[in-house]
């Protein structure tokens, strides 16, 4: 998910992808082909299952409540990075992948062919959960703002900065214990779904939001869950990468 980091914390030359592991080794031998596949299910499940809480919530008389939607998101993404980021990275996020790419952690040339499958992922899980609760229009489990643009726009950006800026510490610099990455970053997310969840519906993942929507046919204020992330998410990795020790 990042550049292989070297004892003294710097990060050493080169655009290679790094394990959500203890061991900090490079998947690089992993052919694209697999990463591309691990991204389709991680991207798949974590949809599937998040978003399934939230219809199973609106099914069944609020049974789950945030709070309980904000474990099963946190605990799926907790569960698909030791399961997967060996083999991809467990992305998962096309803001992740960007990010990534933009501090030269992770080849441009891989960056397409992540998203796409992020992308179908989504499409996929959106499909299946509509198909098996009847598409009932207003159970759209995609992301609206409940006040202003602007507000949603800035809340998106800080939650997917926090968000961005755990990753890089726990998966690019080898002074952090490997063993917690999945701990650590499910936390975050489950973190912010309970804040922000009633806000924004804490997308934090332009895959999450536009895969609902494509779905639902329902593109209300989504370029904000497409723009705001990636540009939280780039903000999060270069503030963390200006204050990690390099020397």
């Amino acid at each position: 998910m990042a550049e292989i980091a070297s004892n003294d914390g710097n990060i050493e030359a080169g655009p290679n992808v790094v394990n959500f592991n203890s061991s900090k080794k490079s998947n690089d031998c992993v052919p694209l082909l697999h990463k591309v596949v691990a991204e389709v299910i991680g991207t798949y499940f974590m949809v599937f299952a998040g978003c399934g809480a939230v219809v199973v919530n609106l099914n069944n008389d609020k049974v789950l409540t945030l709070p309980g939607i904000a474990i099963v998101w946190g605990l799926t993404v907790m569960v698909l990075i030791y399961s997967v980021g060996h083999i991809s990275g467990a992305h998962f996020n096309p803001a992740v992948t960007l990010a990534h790419a933009s501090t030269r952690r992770f080849p441009l040339k891989q960056v397409p062919a992540y998203i796409v499958a992020q992308l179908i992922g989504s499409t996929l899980a959106s499909g299946a959960l509509r198909l098996m609760f009847n598409g009932k229009d207003d159970h759209f489990v995609g992301t609206l703002p409940a006040g202003s643009d602007l507000q949603a726009f800035l809340i998106e950006f800080i939650i997917t900065f926090q968000l961005m800026f755990v990753i890089s510490a726990v998966a690019t610099d080898n002074r952090a214990i490997g063993e917690l990455a999945g701990i650590a970053v499910g936390s975050t997310i489950m973190i912010n779904v309970l804040f922000a969840g009633p806000i924004t519906g804490a997308s934090l993942n332009p895959a999450r939001s536009l895969g609902p929507a494509i779905v639902h046919n329902n593109y209300t204020a989504l370029w904000i869950y497409l723009v705001s992330p990636v540009m939280g998410a780039m903000a999060g990795t270069w503030v963390y990468d200006f204050i990690r020790c390099k020397c």
